[in-house]
């Protein structure tokens, strides 16, 4: 440990073992299969966790496809908001399934992917998510279909669908009511697919879900249309699993009390400057409260405020929690500060460090 210096991400792989585990009972219990979604989480240093319990991977580009067909193995499943001619043929060659987003993309390139399935991505038209930004059926949005009479003319051309419209949803009542309603509008469709996958946005290894109750809905939808089920899981895979290892370089007082950390919001955890939201900070709780700051010149590159049973000082270790989804896919270079290293600790306790970063990584993501 003393020779790992911050910032680093650590992978704590017994607790992403939990999340495994649970994954792996749904699958058993359900007959659904379980593909990592790797726009949320791609570290393939720890893929032999989870390739034991996971059926494959999901894709968003042709770059993830091509990560999860060598790192990852298992089932394949490409998608794209939209495909290039230049890249078609590459992703087809590293895919078994295609899932296009439009009939348009997917008339344009059923020939060339007639030897792999094909699916169609499917607008439902709701959604669990609380941001617009990220809301798949957000007005006028471009992600999948709706109308039931342009998707029936192209039947004979896929073999199955992709809903997905769930975002960060723990909660089972609400992931029923979108699947009836997902019933209720496009039920005649299902009996004419071999498979459907419900995507990802469903938080099912938290800690309180019903997870028997959701396995058993899966498995009665499965059966009621005859078609293999999917789920992405991305941030279900990965919850509470890493940490963001930083320390303190500084302390002031402008008003209220400062921390500057040798690590930065905006280049290590993107998504939480995007959504604005605080990062995580276990325990937070004493009489001395103190805004921590990255160290970038944005000024708003603020982690949250945080309370601390003692004063900080220079040279404190702060660990900031659920570090792993949507922020270790976004690291970036800004300001030339440091990438995080990447670390593991293992079943045994022991640190392994995976990835180190250093100034050729900077300069060769220039030109």
């Amino acid at each position: 440990m003393t020779e790992l210096t911050t910032p680093y991400y650590l992978i704590d792989k017994s607790k992403l073992l939990a999340n495994m585990q649970k994954i792996a009972y749904l699958r058993q219990r359900s007959g659904a299969k379980a593909l990592l979604a790797l726009k949320c989480f791609a570290t393939w240093g720890v893929f032999d966790v989870m390739r034991d319990y996971m059926d494959g991977t999901t894709s968003s580009s042709l770059y993830e496809v091509k990560l999860g067909h060598r790192k990852f193995g298992g089932e394949t499943h490409a998608y794209s908001v939209a495909y290039s001619d230049a890249e078609i043929t590459e992703v087809v060659a590293n895919a078994d399934k295609i899932i296009f987003n439009s009939i348009s993309q997917l008339t344009r390139f059923a020939d060339q992917a007639r030897d792999i399935q094909r699916g169609l991505r499917v607008n439902p038209r709701v959604s669990t998510s609380d941001f617009i930004l990220a809301d798949p059926a957000r007005p006028h949005s471009r992600l999948g279909e709706w109308d039931i009479e342009k998707i029936r003319d192209v039947m004979p051309l896929i073999n199955g669908f992709m809903f997905h419209n769930n975002c960060e949803n723990g909660d089972f009542d609400r992931f029923d009511q979108m699947l009836k309603h997902i019933e209720r509008e496009f039920g005649e469709l299902l009996y004419q697919v071999d498979w459907v996958s419900l995507g990802g946005g469903i938080h099912f290894t938290g800690a309180d879900y019903p997870l028997d109750q959701f396995a058993d809905r899966l498995k009665q939808f499965a059966e009621q249309y005859g078609v293999q089920l999917y789920l992405e899981p991305g941030e279900a895979a990965i919850t509470l699993s890493t940490s963001l290892e930083v320390t303190v370089l500084d302390t002031l007082y402008n008003g209220k009390n400062l921390a500057i950390v040798d690590s930065s919001i905006e280049a290590h955890m993107l998504d939480l400057l995007i959504y604005r939201q605080t990062a995580k900070l276990l325990p937070n709780s004493g009489e001395h409260q103190y805004m921590v700051c990255g160290k970038s010149c944005l000024a708003g590159d603020i982690f949250g405020e945080y309370r601390f049973p003692q004063p900080l000082k220079i040279g404190d270790r702060l660990s900031f929690c659920d570090a792993a989804g949507y922020t270790m896919v976004k690291k970036n270079w800004f300001n030339g500060v440091n990438m995080p290293s990447i670390a593991s600790k293992e079943l045994n306790g022991e640190i392994k460090l995976i990835k180190q970063f250093n100034f050729d990584d900077y300069v060769d993501s220039l030109s």
